[in-house]
Protein backbone atom coordinates (compact mmCIF):
# COMPACT_ATOMS: atom_id res chain seq x y z
CA UNK A 1 0.00 0.00 0.00
CA UNK A 2 1.12 3.28 -0.89
CA UNK A 3 2.25 6.01 1.86
CA UNK A 4 -0.26 8.50 2.79
CA UNK A 5 0.90 12.10 1.49
CA UNK A 6 1.76 13.78 4.53
CA UNK A 7 -0.81 17.19 3.84
CA UNK A 8 -3.64 14.73 3.24
CA UNK A 9 -2.97 13.11 6.67
CA UNK A 10 -2.43 16.69 7.96
CA UNK A 11 -5.66 18.04 6.76
CA UNK A 12 -7.83 15.03 8.24
CA UNK A 13 -6.47 15.30 11.43
CA UNK A 14 -6.68 18.83 11.54
CA UNK A 15 -10.46 18.73 10.97
CA UNK A 16 -10.91 16.02 13.36
CA UNK A 17 -8.97 17.81 15.79
CA UNK A 18 -11.58 20.90 15.93
CA UNK A 19 -14.15 18.66 16.02
CA UNK A 20 -12.89 18.12 19.46
CA UNK A 21 -12.22 21.99 20.23
CA UNK A 22 -15.77 22.80 18.89
CA UNK A 23 -17.03 20.15 21.38
CA UNK A 24 -15.16 21.16 24.61
CA UNK A 25 -16.56 25.03 23.28
CA UNK A 26 -19.76 23.01 23.36
CA UNK A 27 -19.94 21.70 26.57
CA UNK A 28 -18.00 24.34 28.59
CA UNK A 29 -20.22 27.10 27.08
CA UNK A 30 -23.72 25.80 25.89
CA UNK A 31 -24.85 29.45 26.26
CA UNK A 32 -23.17 30.42 23.51
CA UNK A 33 -24.15 30.08 19.71
CA UNK A 34 -24.29 26.30 19.29
CA UNK A 35 -22.20 25.00 16.36
CA UNK A 36 -22.03 21.23 16.88
CA UNK A 37 -18.69 19.66 16.63
CA UNK A 38 -19.92 17.76 13.12
CA UNK A 39 -20.96 21.32 12.32
CA UNK A 40 -18.20 23.44 12.65
CA UNK A 41 -15.64 20.45 11.12
CA UNK A 42 -17.68 19.75 8.16
CA UNK A 43 -16.22 22.97 5.82
CA UNK A 44 -13.25 23.49 8.70
CA UNK A 45 -11.28 20.73 6.81
CA UNK A 46 -11.45 22.77 3.32
CA UNK A 47 -10.19 25.78 5.15
CA UNK A 48 -7.36 23.66 6.58
CA UNK A 49 -6.94 22.03 2.80
CA UNK A 50 -4.39 24.97 2.20
CA UNK A 51 -1.64 24.15 4.65
CA UNK A 52 1.50 22.84 3.01
CA UNK A 53 4.95 21.49 5.12
CA UNK A 54 7.61 23.99 5.50
CA UNK A 55 10.69 21.51 6.51
CA UNK A 56 12.47 23.03 9.48
CA UNK A 57 14.57 19.87 10.71
CA UNK A 58 12.25 17.31 10.66
CA UNK A 59 9.17 19.10 11.71
CA UNK A 60 6.41 20.44 9.47
CA UNK A 61 4.51 23.92 10.16
CA UNK A 62 1.16 24.14 9.08
CA UNK A 63 0.12 27.50 7.54
CA UNK A 64 -3.46 28.39 7.08
CA UNK A 65 -5.08 30.45 3.70
CA UNK A 66 -7.73 32.61 5.52
CA UNK A 67 -9.65 32.93 2.21
CA UNK A 68 -10.42 29.32 2.68
CA UNK A 69 -10.69 29.28 6.19
CA UNK A 70 -13.92 31.52 5.48
CA UNK A 71 -15.71 29.90 3.69
CA UNK A 72 -15.62 26.79 6.94
CA UNK A 73 -17.14 30.18 9.09
CA UNK A 74 -19.41 30.50 6.66
CA UNK A 75 -21.23 27.05 6.54
CA UNK A 76 -20.81 25.85 10.30
CA UNK A 77 -22.44 29.08 10.94
CA UNK A 78 -24.75 28.27 9.05
CA UNK A 79 -25.72 25.65 10.52
CA UNK A 80 -25.56 26.52 13.95
CA UNK A 81 -28.16 29.27 12.78
CA UNK A 82 -30.46 26.59 11.12
CA UNK A 83 -29.91 24.55 14.26
CA UNK A 84 -31.41 26.78 16.67
CA UNK A 85 -34.32 28.07 14.17
CA UNK A 86 -35.16 24.36 14.58
CA UNK A 87 -34.89 23.75 18.07
CA UNK A 88 -35.60 27.03 19.18
CA UNK A 89 -38.79 26.34 21.49
CA UNK A 90 -37.14 23.26 23.32
CA UNK A 91 -33.86 25.16 23.59
CA UNK A 92 -35.87 27.59 25.96
CA UNK A 93 -37.44 24.37 28.05
CA UNK A 94 -34.08 23.40 29.01
CA UNK A 95 -31.74 25.44 31.59
CA UNK A 96 -28.37 25.06 29.84
CA UNK A 97 -29.48 26.21 25.82
CA UNK A 98 -32.67 29.11 27.48
CA UNK A 99 -30.07 32.27 27.00
CA UNK A 100 -29.37 31.17 23.00
CA UNK A 101 -30.53 34.36 21.56
CA UNK A 102 -33.32 33.13 19.46
CA UNK A 103 -34.63 30.26 22.43
CA UNK A 104 -34.56 33.87 24.58
CA UNK A 105 -36.50 35.87 22.09
CA UNK A 106 -33.82 38.53 21.25
CA UNK A 107 -33.94 37.26 17.90
CA UNK A 108 -36.35 36.85 14.99
CA UNK A 109 -37.53 33.17 14.10
CA UNK A 110 -37.86 34.31 10.26
CA UNK A 111 -34.97 36.15 10.04
CA UNK A 112 -32.87 33.54 11.67
CA UNK A 113 -34.47 30.65 9.04
CA UNK A 114 -33.45 32.87 6.32
CA UNK A 115 -29.69 34.13 7.60
CA UNK A 116 -28.77 30.37 8.07
CA UNK A 117 -29.96 29.54 4.89
CA UNK A 118 -27.87 31.95 2.80
CA UNK A 119 -24.59 31.06 5.01
CA UNK A 120 -24.95 27.01 4.21
CA UNK A 121 -25.80 28.01 0.57
CA UNK A 122 -23.30 30.46 -0.15
CA UNK A 123 -20.23 28.44 2.55
CA UNK A 124 -21.20 24.87 0.34
CA UNK A 125 -20.65 26.74 -3.03
CA UNK A 126 -18.08 28.44 -2.13
CA UNK A 127 -16.38 25.42 -0.86
CA UNK A 128 -17.21 23.08 -4.33
CA UNK A 129 -15.44 26.23 -6.22
CA UNK A 130 -12.49 27.06 -3.87
CA UNK A 131 -11.59 23.46 -2.94
CA UNK A 132 -13.38 20.76 -4.92
CA UNK A 133 -17.26 18.77 -5.41
CA UNK A 134 -16.74 15.65 -3.86
CA UNK A 135 -15.28 18.13 -0.68
CA UNK A 136 -18.49 20.20 -0.90
CA UNK A 137 -20.97 17.01 -1.76
CA UNK A 138 -19.57 15.07 1.75
CA UNK A 139 -20.55 18.20 3.86
CA UNK A 140 -23.54 18.98 2.62
CA UNK A 141 -24.29 15.43 3.07
CA UNK A 142 -23.44 15.86 6.62
CA UNK A 143 -25.13 18.74 7.27
CA UNK A 144 -28.03 18.01 6.02
CA UNK A 145 -28.19 14.38 7.67
CA UNK A 146 -27.38 16.39 10.80
CA UNK A 147 -29.88 19.08 10.76
CA UNK A 148 -32.96 16.78 9.66
CA UNK A 149 -32.66 13.26 10.36
CA UNK A 150 -30.43 13.48 13.70
CA UNK A 151 -31.92 16.38 15.05
CA UNK A 152 -35.22 15.55 14.71
CA UNK A 153 -34.95 11.87 15.89
CA UNK A 154 -33.63 13.17 19.19
CA UNK A 155 -37.31 13.47 20.01
CA UNK A 156 -38.42 10.41 19.06
CA UNK A 157 -35.51 6.92 19.81
CA UNK A 158 -32.59 7.26 21.92
CA UNK A 159 -30.93 5.66 18.75
CA UNK A 160 -30.09 9.03 17.33
CA UNK A 161 -27.13 8.62 18.87
CA UNK A 162 -26.65 5.89 16.39
CA UNK A 163 -27.72 7.77 13.59
CA UNK A 164 -26.26 11.03 14.17
CA UNK A 165 -22.46 9.25 14.56
CA UNK A 166 -22.65 8.50 10.71
CA UNK A 167 -22.64 12.38 9.93
CA UNK A 168 -20.78 13.22 13.11
CA UNK A 169 -18.00 10.92 11.98
CA UNK A 170 -17.70 12.53 8.73
CA UNK A 171 -14.68 15.66 9.44
CA UNK A 172 -11.85 13.02 8.30
CA UNK A 173 -13.45 12.26 5.19
CA UNK A 174 -13.90 15.96 4.23
CA UNK A 175 -10.03 16.76 4.98
CA UNK A 176 -9.33 13.68 3.11
CA UNK A 177 -11.10 14.85 0.17
CA UNK A 178 -10.28 18.36 0.26
CA UNK A 179 -6.50 17.62 0.15
CA UNK A 180 -6.51 14.62 -1.90
CA UNK A 181 -9.44 15.02 -4.41
CA UNK A 182 -10.39 11.50 -3.28
CA UNK A 183 -11.19 8.85 -1.03
CA UNK A 184 -9.49 5.29 -0.85
CA UNK A 185 -9.35 2.99 1.99
CA UNK A 186 -6.98 4.24 4.01
CA UNK A 187 -9.22 7.48 5.09
CA UNK A 188 -11.97 4.93 6.87
CA UNK A 189 -9.83 3.82 9.37
CA UNK A 190 -10.10 7.85 10.78
CA UNK A 191 -13.70 7.73 10.18
CA UNK A 192 -14.66 4.34 12.29
CA UNK A 193 -12.40 6.17 15.25
CA UNK A 194 -14.60 9.08 15.12
CA UNK A 195 -17.66 7.29 14.74
CA UNK A 196 -17.00 5.06 17.56
CA UNK A 197 -15.63 7.85 19.60
CA UNK A 198 -18.99 9.88 19.49
CA UNK A 199 -21.10 7.96 21.83
CA UNK A 200 -18.93 7.77 25.01
CA UNK A 201 -18.66 11.56 24.38
CA UNK A 202 -22.24 12.46 24.02
CA UNK A 203 -23.29 9.37 26.60
CA UNK A 204 -20.88 11.67 28.91
CA UNK A 205 -23.04 15.07 27.73
CA UNK A 206 -26.55 12.99 28.07
CA UNK A 207 -26.12 12.15 31.58
CA UNK A 208 -24.91 14.91 32.91
CA UNK A 209 -27.74 17.28 31.06
CA UNK A 210 -30.13 13.74 31.58
CA UNK A 211 -33.02 16.17 33.79
CA UNK A 212 -32.62 19.24 30.94
CA UNK A 213 -32.95 16.56 27.98
CA UNK A 214 -36.08 15.09 29.65
CA UNK A 215 -37.67 18.26 30.49
CA UNK A 216 -37.51 19.09 26.80
CA UNK A 217 -39.01 16.09 26.15
CA UNK A 218 -35.85 14.67 24.14
CA UNK A 219 -35.41 11.08 23.47
CA UNK A 220 -31.61 10.34 23.84
CA UNK A 221 -31.94 8.52 26.50
CA UNK A 222 -34.66 5.43 27.30
CA UNK A 223 -37.16 6.99 29.95
CA UNK A 224 -37.37 4.02 32.06
CA UNK A 225 -34.55 4.51 34.87
CA UNK A 226 -32.77 0.43 34.53
CA UNK A 227 -33.42 0.79 30.74
CA UNK A 228 -31.64 3.69 30.93
CA UNK A 229 -28.43 2.34 32.69
CA UNK A 230 -27.98 -0.69 30.51
CA UNK A 231 -28.18 1.40 27.43
CA UNK A 232 -25.92 3.84 28.33
CA UNK A 233 -23.20 1.19 29.68
CA UNK A 234 -23.58 -0.41 26.16
CA UNK A 235 -23.02 3.07 24.39
CA UNK A 236 -19.95 3.32 26.77
CA UNK A 237 -18.14 0.41 26.91
CA UNK A 238 -18.84 -1.46 23.79
CA UNK A 239 -17.70 1.42 21.52
CA UNK A 240 -14.77 2.11 24.10
CA UNK A 241 -13.80 -1.27 23.39
CA UNK A 242 -13.86 -1.12 19.88
CA UNK A 243 -12.04 1.78 19.56
CA UNK A 244 -9.16 0.19 20.62
CA UNK A 245 -9.16 -2.20 17.94
CA UNK A 246 -9.99 0.20 15.05
CA UNK A 247 -7.16 2.78 16.10
CA UNK A 248 -4.62 0.34 15.50
CA UNK A 249 -6.14 -0.29 11.98
CA UNK A 250 -3.62 2.33 10.34
CA UNK A 251 -0.97 0.89 12.30
CA UNK A 252 -1.80 -1.99 9.99
CA UNK A 253 -0.69 -0.65 6.95
CA UNK A 254 2.78 -0.31 7.53
CA UNK A 255 2.28 3.64 7.45
CA UNK A 256 2.50 4.27 11.67
CA UNK A 257 6.03 3.40 13.53
CA UNK A 258 5.91 2.13 17.16
CA UNK A 259 5.15 5.04 18.58
CA UNK A 260 1.92 5.59 17.01
CA UNK A 261 0.93 1.65 18.47
CA UNK A 262 2.00 2.40 21.92
CA UNK A 263 0.43 5.98 21.69
CA UNK A 264 -2.61 4.84 20.31
CA UNK A 265 -2.53 2.14 23.18
CA UNK A 266 -2.30 3.89 26.43
CA UNK A 267 -4.81 6.90 24.73
CA UNK A 268 -7.41 4.01 24.07
CA UNK A 269 -7.01 2.17 27.25
CA UNK A 270 -6.89 5.53 29.27
CA UNK A 271 -10.29 6.21 27.58
CA UNK A 272 -11.52 2.75 28.47
CA UNK A 273 -11.00 3.19 32.01
CA UNK A 274 -12.98 6.79 32.11
CA UNK A 275 -15.85 5.56 30.65
CA UNK A 276 -15.67 1.91 33.06
CA UNK A 277 -15.38 4.09 36.26
CA UNK A 278 -18.62 5.72 35.17
CA UNK A 279 -20.31 2.74 34.45
CA UNK A 280 -19.46 1.77 37.61
CA UNK A 281 -20.37 5.08 39.46
CA UNK A 282 -22.80 7.21 36.82
CA UNK A 283 -22.22 10.32 38.76
CA UNK A 284 -22.07 13.68 37.26
CA UNK A 285 -18.64 14.08 38.32
CA UNK A 286 -17.70 10.71 36.18
CA UNK A 287 -19.45 11.61 33.34
CA UNK A 288 -17.32 15.52 33.82
CA UNK A 289 -14.16 13.54 33.28
CA UNK A 290 -14.94 11.16 30.97
CA UNK A 291 -16.43 13.96 29.11
CA UNK A 292 -12.82 15.33 29.64
CA UNK A 293 -10.90 12.24 28.31
CA UNK A 294 -12.69 12.44 25.19
CA UNK A 295 -11.83 15.58 24.21
CA UNK A 296 -8.70 14.97 25.21
CA UNK A 297 -8.12 11.63 23.37
CA UNK A 298 -9.02 12.75 20.08
CA UNK A 299 -6.68 15.78 19.61
CA UNK A 300 -3.63 13.81 20.90
CA UNK A 301 -4.45 10.74 18.74
CA UNK A 302 -4.44 12.56 15.92
CA UNK A 303 -1.34 14.48 16.67
CA UNK A 304 0.52 10.97 18.04
CA UNK A 305 -0.81 9.77 14.36
CA UNK A 306 0.61 12.79 12.85
CA UNK A 307 3.88 13.11 14.89
CA UNK A 308 4.71 9.31 13.61
CA UNK A 309 4.65 10.13 9.98
CA UNK A 310 7.00 12.81 10.54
Amino acid sequence: MSSIPRRILLAAAAATVILALSAASAAAHPQTVHVSGTQTVVDESAGLYRMHGGLLGKWYILTFDPIYASDAMLVASGTGTLNQYIEREFDAQMRRTACRPLAAGRLKPGSVLWFGLALSVVGSVYLAVAVNILASLLGAAALVSYLFIYTPLKRKTPLCTLVGAFPGAMPPLIGWAAASGKLNLQAWPLYAMLFLWQFPHFMAIAWMYREDYDRAAYRVLPRDNQSRIRFVNRQILLPLSGLIIVSFLPALTGQFTTLFCVGSLVLSVGFLYYGGQFVISRSTSAARQLLAASIIYLPTLFFVMVLARV
